[in-house]
């Protein structure tokens, strides 16, 4: 599905991302984890055409996706909710989702039309189902909580019907109790099947709970990757991570 093969990026003397080779199957759910400046946000950015690897391969499918808009690679099938939610502040709910759909189509000039298209309509409304965001469709984005944002970020991304999801910190910001109900939302969408989901993380307890491959880096470089069980008890990334053994049980 997804094959990331020694990506390579530096800004002046400092290499953010150092020959990191990793493999996201099919259908999976995986966490990238490490402290900050360990070059997560930069993988990312890579693999959505937000920057340009100095070296390296990003395969999707077996397409070597480097070096495409941004615009492209989300219709190659990568989409990606940000950390800090990208909305469309002054639409409507329903009017960003319809927008993230037409814009592509060059049709960005029927968003506040009165007679939507029928399929871009239907997706819009099958996605705020799926997402809990039915009953704030005449909303505007701007004055949703923080966590209906997050929601709408995530949608936003998912109308477009994406192969692989990176979501970059779905939970930053928000209590614990919304935290939970983000993540169970996210494992739901997941659970449903036919999604590969890439989560940027710091909430242990979340990446150990859902999480089926975890792949830690460190100063750029891949330090580890395994099973939540094997990179718990992995010495390098307690000692660079996660702290003791026993901190790292808790």
């Amino acid at each position: 599905m997804l094959r990331v093969d020694k990506l390579r990026k530096s800004f002046g003397g400092v290499v953010a991302t150092s020959d990191v080779s990793i493999d996201f199957p099919a259908g999976s759910l995986s966490a990238v984890i490490g402290p900050n400046g360990a070059g997560k946000t930069t993988f990312f950015n890579l693999i959505s055409g937000g920057l340009q690897p100095d070296s390296g391969r990003i395969l999707l499918d077996g397409e070597d996706i480097v070096g495409l808009p941004s615009s492209e690679i989300v219709r190659k099938g990568i989409g990606r909710a940000f950390q800090v939610a990208k909305l469309f502040k002054s639409l409507t709910v329903e009017e960003s989702l319809r927008g993230a759909l037409q814009s592509p189509l060059g049709q960005s000039l029927q968003i506040r039309g009165r007679f939507p298209t029928t399929d871009t309509r239907d997706r819009a409304q099958a996605v705020m189902e799926q997402l809990g965001l039915h009953d704030k469709a005449t909303i505007i984005s701007g004055n949703l909580s923080h966590g209906d944002q997050k929601l709408l970020d995530i949608a936003l991304a998912l109308v477009l019907e994406p192969k692989v999801l990176l979501l970059d910190e779905p939970v930053a910001g928000m209590g614990p109790e919304e935290r939970w109900q983000m993540i169970d939302t996210v494992y739901a969408l997941w659970k449903k099947g036919g999604l590969t989901v890439v989560l940027i993380e710091h909430d242990m307890d979340i990446v150990f709970k859902v999480s089926q491959h975890i792949h830690v880096l460190s100063y750029g470089k891949l330090l580890a990757h395994g099973t939540p069980q094997e990179i718990r008890n992995n010495p390098a990334v307690i000692e660079a991570y996660l702290g003791t053994p026993k901190e790292a049980r808790a």
